[in-house]
């Protein structure tokens, strides 16, 4: 009997193993079926944003292509709408003619080269007959009247404003401004007899003085700091202040707030001839030689000044270097560097 029990406990106990082994065993199949789902709806799941993505892209490149084409399209139209009173490239022009109420002014271009035609050694700014050019070439209308009155009615048959300028095939173009009418100025061109109303900024890009339009001389930054040495010669004869000598720091200070404060920013003469510097007492028997000896970036440098008559409004001739410019500096900085 004993033994028949353990028989039937033995029975017992490998049914139970065995079913713990099926369990275990659909277990682990299930794992695998719910592993095997996950991974199948994760790679769906990029699939589909990546799709998304795709579809995302090409509607944002279609908008930036259809964009473009639209603006391009405008800008067409815009051109296509505008109209011109002179319509030349600025780099087809070679001569340049105006008085907007500063007076006549004239340029001619040779070799890529502005020159101011009355002197062709005046210091000419390249950027400003560069820009006149620019603007001559492309005065556009506010609108173009039509059935209108006769010219003197818009006070064209005698304007207040010229402007001409020729291009490299010899054309000449001519403008006119008549009266104003608001913010506009009737305008016509040639003796085409039309009339247009244009801006009158477009007056800005020509109302310059012959000071505004020079290339003035740089100046270097001077002061006590890094002036070194000034030496004067006046009549024969010479006086130095020299910054290492403690007896004239204040002779220094005083020089070299006069240097300081020079700025070189009106002439008397743009390209002065050598037998009129004696009109403005720069010859060399009349002038003043003021050597000057500072550092700039730890190096010396060496400049020179001469200081010529007075104009009778408070200022005095000055020149520097080699420059043939003739300068107006006021009387009072001109004593300051002269200790005097």
């Amino acid at each position: 009997m004993v033994q028949e029990e353990k028989s039937m406990t033995d029975e017992v106990k490998g049914s139970e193993g065995k079913e713990n082994e099926e369990n275990m065993s659909g277990d682990k199949v299930s794992g695998s079926k719910s592993s095997g789902n996950y991974n199948h709806r994760k790679k769906r799941g990029v699939w589909i944003l990546a799709g998304a993505l795709v579809v995302l892209l090409a509607v944002y490149f279609g908008l930036m292509a259809w964009n473009k084409h639209q603006e391009k399209k405008e800008e067409q139209q815009a051109k296509a709408d505008t109209v011109h009173v002179t319509d030349t490239d600025a780099e087809d022009i070679v001569s340049l003619k105006f008085d907007m109420g500063n007076g006549e002014m004239e340029f001619t271009k040779e070799d890529g080269t502005w020159y101011y035609a009355p002197d062709r050694d005046f210091p000419l700014n390249q950027s400003y007959p560069e820009d006149m050019t620019a603007a001559a070439g492309s005065i556009t209308a506010d609108r173009e009247l039509t059935d209108g009155d006769s010219l003197e009615d818009y006070g064209l048959d005698d304007p207040v404003y010229t402007l001409e300028y020729t291009d490299t095939d010899g054309n000449v173009t001519e403008v006119y401004f008549g009266n104003m009418t608001g913010d506009y100025y009737y305008v016509t061109a040639g003796n085409t007899g039309n009339v247009y109303t244009v801006e009158s900024m477009i007056i800005d890009s020509f109302n310059y003085t012959l000071n505004d339009i020079a290339q003035f001389d740089e100046y270097p930054s001077i002061g006590s700091g890094n002036l070194v040495r000034e030496v004067i010669t006046q009549n024969g004869e010479t006086t130095t202040y020299d910054s290492e000598n403690k007896d004239q720091e204040e002779d220094i200070a005083a020089v070299a707030g006069g240097l300081g404060a020079v700025s070189l920013s009106e002439a008397a003469d743009y390209s002065v001839e050598d037998e009129d510097l004696a009109g403005y007492g720069l010859d060399e028997a009349s002038r003043i030689t003021v050597e000057v000896t500072y550092t700039k970036d730890d190096e010396e440098n060496l400049m020179t000044l001469y200081i010529g008559g007075e104009d009778g409004n408070g200022n005095r001739y000055v020149m520097i270097n080699n420059s043939r410019i003739v300068y107006l500096i006021s009387d009072e900085i001109c004593g300051n560097i002269l200790n005097s």
